[in-house]
């Protein structure tokens, strides 16, 4: 799911822009073969991870494109809506054709709204304290798989780290 959610956010931040049209789509296929390749070991090495979103990011900031601006359209709703194509309608594809940038928040974003109900609604609902905990320590795991791809997606001149979902939240307030 953490491949998947960089490919696709370096995939959507480039394809729109592309000098080559087709090559922002090859280079997701090369890595999704990749990752489907590193995630089917019975051990994944956590170098191997680093690695991998380092050469994803990089490949995809090299990538030779046009030098224009398009509007970002962000796409919400729940799960399906935002990424299933056919649940959609082909909403990326439709937004792209339109001449803007899809901007589609990552599954594991998805993940981390759930584990953080249990933490915000605790002063509202009184949640229990052993669910907090074990959802806080979801949060930080998933946090932590997340910082090498945020260290590169920083470095890059094309992407946006992932925002934090304590900051999200408190936007949302």
């Amino acid at each position: 799911t953490v491949y998947g959610d960089v490919m696709m956010r370096c995939l959507y931040a480039t394809r729109p822009y592309e000098k080559v049209p087709g090559s922002a789509e090859q280079l997701h296929k090369k890595w999704r073969a990749i990752c489907t390749k590193a995630v089917s070991k019975r051990n994944p090495a956590m170098n191997e991870y680093r690695r991998i979103v380092r050469a994803i990011v990089k490949d995809f900031d090299e990538l030779p494109r046009r030098p224009v601006k398009k509007p970002r359209v962000g796409v919400v709703g729940e799960i399906l809506v935002k990424f299933h194509p056919t649940a959609n309608n082909e909403v990326v594809r439709v937004i792209e054709s339109e001449g803007c940038e899809a901007d589609v928040p990552g599954l594991v974003d998805f993940f981390l709204f759930g584990m953080t109900n249990a933490i915000n609604t605790n002063k509202e609902l009184g949640t229990k304290l052993k669910s907090r905990i074990s959802h806080m320590a979801g949060i930080k795991l998933v946090q932590g798989l997340r910082g090498p791809i945020n260290t590169m997606l920083e470095k890059s001149d094309r992407f946006e780290p992932y925002p934090d979902i304590f900051e999200l939240a408190k936007k949302a307030e």
